[in-house]
């Protein structure tokens, strides 16, 4: 197995992420008008060898949703009017990212149990069960970043990143290497900006840029090929070791619901 090459491809891609992230969160509008800009890579697509309808339907199942959460900061940063503004901005639509959050994970899980990872399938489902609801842990915010805030915990964002990083290592193991770029980026970047909430905004952006990249000019199998570290013993204690940790969360989350202690371990003060 050999490692030096991503030891070196990794980091890289991994730091280019991360400004990626504080590009989009700083610059609002340019942000939609570049992931609308994008669809029209599409030829490139085809060239790069990108068929059949679930890799077409995975790429735009994620560019149309980073678009949409691009105008909507628009619509709130500069709380513009009309019909459609009032849509994107309006408390009720943040129902619309919670959807397209929970079927991703959906998406995933239901994935895993194909692949016979059960224990990582139950932990997406559970993952599904403890998204904070919407519209009430969700917001967009009115400052000039416009950030699309969900209150997510530190340990629910710990969670899926465990979760995912597993179903990644099952179902691509040749993509593993820059899957998990894609999803440390996002689970360091709050961390570093001291606001767990900030999860979703960064694996927004970090998935989008990460399916672009890939079906235009897909350079990770060249560069950061894991196919190698793939081992279906660990991919099993994997899925174990997460449903374990999972389950003694739900009941936590479940508590803070039941007795109203959501709105402090949920909502911290310093981003309400």
């Amino acid at each position: 197995m050999t490692i030096w090459p991503h030891a070196i491809t990794m980091p890289i891609y991994f730091g280019i992420l991360l400004i990626i992230v504080s590009f989009f969160r700083k610059h609002y509008k340019l942000s939609a008008y570049f992931w609308i800009a994008s669809l029209f890579t599409f030829p490139l697509w085809i060239l790069g060898g990108v068929e059949g309808w679930f890799r077409w339907a995975k790429i735009l199942s994620v560019l149309l949703p980073t678009i949409v959460v691009g105008f909507s900061r628009i619509a709130v940063v500069e709380n513009k009017q009309g019909k459609l503004w009032d849509i994107l901005k309006s408390e009720q639509f943040l129902w619309f990212f919670y959807a397209i959050l929970f079927l991703n994970i959906l998406e995933a899980t239901i994935k895993d149990a194909t692949m016979g990872n059960y224990f990582n399938a139950a932990t997406g489902f559970l993952l599904c069960v403890t998204i904070p609801f919407a519209p009430k842990f969700w917001r967009i915010m009115k400052d000039r970043s416009g950030d699309l805030i969900a209150y997510t915990t530190a340990s629910w964002n710990f969670l899926y990143t465990t979760w995912n990083a597993c179903f990644v290592y099952a179902e691509s193991p040749v993509y593993f290497g820059s899957s998990l770029c894609i999803l440390l980026a996002a689970e360091l970047y709050p961390v570093m900006k001291g606001r767990p909430e900030l999860y979703i905004t960064a694996r927004v952006y970090t998935l989008a840029a990460h399916l672009l990249l890939r079906a235009t000019f897909d350079i990770f199998p060249m560069t950061m090929d894991t196919s190698t570290w793939f081992n279906p013993e660990v991919m099993k204690a994997w899925g174990l070791i997460n449903f374990i940790l999972i389950v003694p969360y739900v009941f936590w989350h479940m508590w803070q619901l039941q007795t109203g202690k959501c709105e402090r371990s949920f909502r911290r003060a310093r981003a309400a």
